[in-house]
């Protein structure tokens, strides 16, 4: 049994997420499909970190095992065979016993606003159009505070599977793209489901001056889901990178 890993690339806007769902296109089951059409064999991928719904990516990794003989064109073929909104963009022979996901050491995301007053046609479903004022000094503390060891209960869905909270944010920062975007990243040992849409959406009433920054603090000690704000939608969101 052989192991190999997939370094993939997707806009998210025509996927129902990473995840298998019956009778909805999923990156997942894209890259599934075309992977059990090459090997012959049904095959199963593990993901660094699931993306939802309209969740873009440019550096997702999967990896996946098997006792069939993989081509060198592996994934020439897969790209061949899958839409030309997912691309793999590297495939190689990886350590016996690698998991995409337990192995991964960070994730790393970038959440992208379009700050135009009028919203450019070219970031239709790349960007989240806000032409509203925004505090850059108190965004900028928001992402300092998200620094360090942190109970993120206030970021998830109340309804979820997890079962821990506290997570590990290494970086997390604003910066600027030519033209009217600024960029929020944020990187962790892990993620909660829909934290970072959560984050960001609680931030920006910060920048608005609709929380105050305390109140943010606050947050980041385990508060219930109800004090938190809205997420934002899921168009602006991009995987950017894993690191093992």
């Amino acid at each position: 049994m052989s192991t190999y890993r997939l370094d993939i690339a997707y806009d998210g806007a025509g996927f129902f997420g990473w995840a298998i769902q019956p009778g909805r296109r999923t990156v997942q089951g894209e890259l599934e499909d075309a992977l059990t059409r090459v090997l012959g064999e049904p095959i199963r991928l593990i993901v660094a970190g699931r993306t939802d719904a309209g969740v873009h990516a440019l550096g997702q990794v999967a990896g996946f095992r098997t006792e069939r003989p993989v081509p060198g064109s592996l994934q020439r073929a897969l790209n061949s065979l899958t839409g030309r909104d997912v691309s793999v963009l590297g495939f190689e022979p990886a350590a016996d016993g690698f998991d995409a996901r337990r192995d991964a050491r960070s994730r790393r995301y970038r959440y992208r606003l379009d700050l135009a007053s009028v919203p450019s046609p070219f970031e239709h479903r790349r960007s989240l159009h806000w032409p509203y004022s925004l505090d850059q000094e108190l965004v900028e503390q928001c992402a300092a505070a998200l620094i360090g060891v942190r109970d993120f209960t206030a970021f998830t869905p109340t309804d979820t599977r997890h079962r821990h909270f506290r997570r590990r944010v290494i970086d997390a920062c604003w910066s600027r793209e030519p033209g009217s975007i600024l960029a929020f990243e944020i990187e962790a040992d892990a993620f909660l489901r829909g934290m970072v849409r959560a984050v960001m959406g609680t931030i920006l009433e910060v920048g608005t001056r609709r929380r105050t920054l305390p109140e943010f603090e606050r947050l980041l000690a385990g508060a219930p889901r109800s004090e938190a704000g809205d997420s934002v939608n899921p168009h602006g969101l991009y995987l950017l990178r894993i690191t093992y």
